[in-house]
């Protein structure tokens, strides 16, 4: 027999007393940490960083796949992944931290993953840069 799911509070609310929810729980499974050790590494090792997943992860078709910037710009603009990955490439090592690091200390505490300090984690990211795209499609 399986119990049912009855914690089903909504993304924000405020949680009184140290006890970790279902719906917490439920976060855990799906998300993970960084093993504070991999910190001796200049970059984090390839799945050892953090994540954190709010929503469905969408299945995308690189083909049918397009970036539109649009709105008030003075010229809207729709690039396929083909003419992205055609452009000039940049990497560079970030080090990224959850906002939410060290929210599980909080009282009350937002219903969220309760990470302690292990929400961090150092990659190098390889892409075309944003504010040159932009700029080459504005003259």
């Amino acid at each position: 027999m399986t119990d049912r799911v009855t914690d089903s509070l909504s993304a924000g609310t405020l949680i009184e007393g140290p006890e970790i929810t279902q719906s917490e729980l439920q976060l855990a499974v799906r998300n993970h940490s960084m093993p504070l050790e991999a910190l001796r590494n200049a970059i984090t090792p390839i799945g050892l960083h953090y994540v954190l997943t709010h929503f469905d992860i969408p299945a995308v078709d690189p083909i049918d796949w397009a970036l539109t910037v649009g709105g008030r710009v003075r010229h809207p603009l729709r690039l396929n992944l083909e003419h992205l990955k055609a452009r000039p490439s940049t990497t560079i090592t970030v080090t990224l931290e959850c906002a939410g690091n060290g929210r599980a200390r909080l009282s009350p505490r937002p219903l969220s993953q309760p990470w302690l300090v292990e929400a961090v984690g150092t990659a190098e990211w390889t892409g075309t840069l944003l504010r040159p795209l932009l700029c080459s499609h504005t003259q």
